[in-house]
């Protein structure tokens, strides 16, 4: 019985992937986020997960929501958001974002494991990412006191995250580390990654208007 935790917002015009801009328009970047939450959303509807809680600062919902729990992010930060929501979920718990539209099911496939290694049994499963941050965090104890408190979106933020871990004395395992979209390089990365991907078809539609 795992619990996933997906936290994302509406796509709204000049409130999701501005560094995209320029080169892309603030719309484009908006859709570009929309793109990547719809991928996102069809990779984690195959997945085994016994509860799926959508985490979402906005009204308008993205399609696919209607298999999702829908939680609104509660005020603060965001470290106080995720913290909120872990504090509402029991047993195995797995978050991850928006941002990483290349995310494959083989990426989880830990978390649906036995939560041990070589040494024993594991508290967590932690996911970098590659600007300094992670893409993924899953606890066996949900406990929002684990996040709060952790400066977020910053380059030493996963490092600080898994030494708050490690201070707790969780045993923590890893998942592959993985590019957020945050610039417009980033963006070709992953596109290039999954080439098949709503993602990749919306950005080389937009590259294309901006070169022409």
């Amino acid at each position: 019985m795992t619990t996933l935790i997906l936290i994302a917002k509406e796509t709204v015009p000049g409130r999701v992937k501005t560094r995209l801009h320029p080169p892309l328009s603030l719309e484009q970047a908006a859709e570009l986020a929309a793109a990547a939450l719809a991928d996102t959303i069809a990779t984690v509807a195959s997945l085994p997960f016994s509860r799926r809680i959508l985490c979402f600062d906005g009204s308008l919902l993205p399609p696919g929501a209607e298999a999702f729990e829908v939680v609104p992010q509660v005020s603060g930060g965001l470290d106080e958001r995720l913290a909120a929501v872990f504090d509402v979920c029991s047993g195995p718990t797995v978050l991850i974002g928006m941002d990483t539209p290349q995310l494959r099911p083989t990426d989880l496939a830990p978390v649906f494991g036995a939560w041990s290694d070589d040494d024993g049994p594991l508290d967590a499963w932690f996911g970098p990412a590659n600007d300094g941050g992670f893409w993924s965090l899953a606890l066996a104890r949900p406990d929002g006191a684990l996040l709060r408190g952790i400066p977020m979106s910053q380059d030493d933020t996963g490092a600080r995250q898994l030494e708050r871990l490690h201070v707790a004395g969780l045993r923590v395992g890893a998942l592959p580390m993985l590019t957020d979209v945050d610039t417009i390089a980033d963006a070709e990365e992953v596109a290039e990654l999954a080439p098949s991907s709503r993602f990749a078809a919306a950005l080389t539609g937009f590259l294309t208007e901006v070169t022409r």
